[in-house]
This record gives C-alpha cells, sequence and structure tokens, in this order.
C-alpha cells in the first residue's frame, strides 16, 4: 500500500491525509477478492523500518489504524474475514493491540478470505527470528543440525501455514520489495503500477491482475514443459 505520503504531497495536503484516504481504499481491493475469489491478501500496512519516520507521522498511523479496525470490525465479520497479523505486535502501542487482538480472536473461524496484515514487519528480522529459534531446538537436542531444510525453516517463519503468495503488486511506481516477505517471494510474479494506493481503485487492481494472467509461471523449468500438451 504505498504512495498515500506522495499522493497527499502532490495535492498539498498532509501526509496523515494519504494515508487515511489510503485506509478507505482497503475494503474496496478486499471485497473485490472475495468477489472474484481471491483466497489470501496480504496488504503490507506498516514495516519495521517505518519507525524511522517523524513520530507524529507514526503515531498519527497507529491512531489511525485503531480507528479503522474498531470501525470495521462488524464489516469484517459480516463478509467471513479471516484477520491475520505477522510482524512484531509486542512495540504496538496497546491502544493498538486491544482491537486487533479482539479482531483476531473474533475472525479466527472466518472463511471466505484470510486477509494478511504485515505490521511492524521486516522480512530479514522474521527470518533471523526463525533461524534462532532453530538454533534454540538444535541446542536443546530436538533437532538434528542435517534435519535443517527449506520444509524446517518456513515451519518457524510467521507466514507458517499460509500459502506463497503468487502476485505481488507494487503501487506507487517502486521497483523493490523493501523487505517484504523475501523468501516466500521466491516464484511470486511482480506487477508494478505507478498508481498511489489511494488512486487504486478495483480497476486498476483488474489490470493488474490481467497482467498477471499473461505471465507463464515456470518455477524453473522451460515454457514446454509448463506448456500443456496440445493432441491432434
Amino acid at each position: 500500500m504505498d504512495g498515500n505520503g506522495r499522493w497527499a504531497s502532490s495535492r498539498n495536503l498532509p501526509r496523515l491525509e494519504g494515508h487515511r484516504r489510503g485506509a478507505e481504499r482497503v475494503f474496496d481491493i478486499v471485497d473485490e477478492c472475495i468477489d472474484i475469489g481471491v483466497p489470501t491478501l496480504t496488504l503490507f500496512a506498516f514495516s519495521a523500518e517505518n519507525w524511522k519516520r517523524p513520530m507524529e507521522e507514526v503515531n498519527g498511523l497507529f491512531k489511525l489504524g485503531e480507528f479503522v479496525l474498531r470501525a470495521n470490525l462488524a464489516r469484517l465479520l459480516k463478509r467471513k474475514i479471516k484477520l491475520k497479523v505477522i510482524g512484531n505486535l509486542e512495540e504496538m502501542p496497546d491502544f493498538v493491540k486491544e482491537p486487533l487482538k479482539d479482531a483476531l480472536i473474533k475472525s479466527k473461524d472466518n472463511d471466505v478470505l484470510t486477509l494478511v496484515v504485515a505490521l511492524n514487519y521486516g522480512a530479514r528480522q522474521e527470518v533471523a527470528l526463525a533461524t534462532r529459534k532453530i538454533a534454540e531446538e538444535v541446542a536443546a537436542g530436538k533437532l538434528k543440525p542435517d534435519q535443517i531444510n527449506w520444509s524446517e525453516l518456513e515451519k518457524h517463519l510467521e507466514t507458517a501455514g499460509l500459502p506463497d503468495p503468487d502476485l505481488i503488486i507494487r503501487t506507487s511506481g517502486e521497483a523493490r520489495l523493501s523487505n517484504f516477505l523475501l523468501l516466500q517471494a521466491a516464484y511470486a510474479e511482480i506487477v508494478i503500477t505507478e498508481t498511489y494506493w489511494p488512486d487504486f481503485t478495483k480497476e486498476e487492481f483488474q489490470k493488474c491482475l490481467a497482467v498477471y494472467a499473461k505471465r507463464e509461471r515456470r518455477f524453473g523449468m522451460t515454457g514446454a514443459q509448463v506448456q500443456p500438451t496440445k493432441t491432434p
């Protein structure tokens, strides 16, 4: 969800107004995902590096997040959306953690869409934590070094139990992953749009899906291997 601040600056508005408009856009895309049958949607809301921003903006983001959670909980439950959060919640303010944990508990059995919110998340931090947990298991004799493989590492990631992303959409024209799902995105298709997140409508979303639909996903194989054999 990139470009909120630049969207606001281009209109001579406060950056927080851009974040507010961006928050309004979230459920438009969530509803579209439900309508077309997307089972899992992950939104990068706040990175572990975003603490470096001015505290006024950071605090404003947290207050906005609290408001959005409380205002949309009923909508979340009505649409049968299961909320999941990845990232370090312990560093978050209590006034954000309280409604967040409430939403997590109340939505845990929903099954129409899994909405994953990356909050205070960083992929490098995630990998470091997973590695530390594995090292502790080895030290405790619960795991042998030769048992460590991708499957074992995957179990210790915050996304354990979730599918790897098929498509990553980066709004605002930035051409980088910005410490987002670095391991899980190994075979994800990436679509970059110049559109700022507050302007990212359902129509813009569909354009990105159309680009994705034209991609040939080979997963290390040749094009001939992944193309279905034509019968006479």
